[in-house]
């Protein structure tokens, strides 16, 4: 009897314990890179030993910045369904489901990104009678290619105590760029050099200016670098203009030297063509015998 209750307890607990401990397999991409401005997929796929058989609902929950936050897409559809994921997608959305969640694909788009979407996700999936879920992050980085948006001198403000002109240099940029100072006259140390956020993606550094020096304000990110003189760097478009000058006179030079030519033997035939009809002229002159004249 004792060996009965003992078999049977086994069998309870060995079914309990199974349906607790049930594997779970979810994959994402840890991170995703995507320019600002374009449409951002964010990839999770799960498998589980019951979606063969499983006719109960699959809810999918996206929870952004942290773990146990509420989540800002939710839907739910029974595996066997053949309904619509009504509101969970459609191209009008910013954030919609991309896969079915009846195939395992539970990826999330989100249309036109910019910088402040930028950070972890959370791609959750939950059945019915199973007394757990699965949840894994990813993470997404809206990328913007670093470039210099402004150069200019900013004059004193009214402070009394702020006399002196700087150089101001905005930039942009995601990850955050560096912002490099050069002098073409003197060494910029870094406590002349002032550095400031405006935005996610926006910064501005400025370095005190003096009348007649030339500055370079260079800007990098992993993604590239530019870099922009002050004053403007002339002395390509200077050569551009000296070298097409001198091509201008050449150019005049040969056209004039070959009209010239042209003018010279086109005289030189018309010469040799009047003489040759004087002679003409002249020789038919003469009377027929050729010297009965002289008698």
């Amino acid at each position: 009897m004792w060996q009965q209750t003992d078999c049977v307890c086994l069998i309870l607990s060995a079914i309990i314990t199974g349906s607790l401990s049930v594997s779970w397999d979810m994959k994402v991409s840890p991170v995703v890179s995507v320019p600002r401005g374009e449409d951002a997929v964010l990839g999770c796929s799960f498998t589980h030993p019951r979606q063969q058989d499983y006719s109960g609902l699959i809810t999918v929950k996206w929870l952004a910045r942290e773990s146990n936050a509420p989540p800002f897409l939710m839907c739910s559809l029974r595996n066997y369904s053949k309904e619509e994921l009504k509101d969970c997608s459609g191209s009008g959305l910013k954030h919609s489901l991309k896969g079915d969640p009846r195939q395992g694909d539970l990826s999330l788009i989100m249309r036109k990104v910019h910088v402040a979407d930028s950070g972890p996700y959370f791609c959750r999936v939950e059945l019915d009678g199973v007394w757990q879920y699965e949840q894994k992050e990813t993470r997404l980085l809206v990328t913007v290619n670093p470039q210099i948006l402004s150069l200019s001198v900013v004059e004193p403000s009214s402070d009394p105590n702020s006399t002196t002109r700087r150089l101001k240099c905005e930039v942009e940029g995601n990850p955050p760029p560096t912002i490099t100072w050069l002098s073409d006259s003197r060494h910029l140390s870094t406590d002349q050099v002032f550095t400031s956020p405006v935005s996610l993606e926006r910064l501005f550094s400025s370095v005190v200016y003096v009348e007649g020096e030339v500055f370079t304000c260079r800007v990098e990110n992993m993604l590239g670098g530019a870099e922009r003189r002050y004053p403007a760097d002339n002395t390509l478009i200077i050569t551009l203009s000296v070298d097409g000058l001198i091509v201008l006179l050449m150019s005049t030079g040969v056209i004039h030297y070959t009209r010239k030519k042209a003018r010279a033997e086109s005289s030189h035939v018309y010469e040799n063509a009047a003489a040759g009809e004087n002679h003409r002229l002249r020789g038919s002159d003469r009377p027929a015998g050729g010297d009965a004249e002289l008698q």
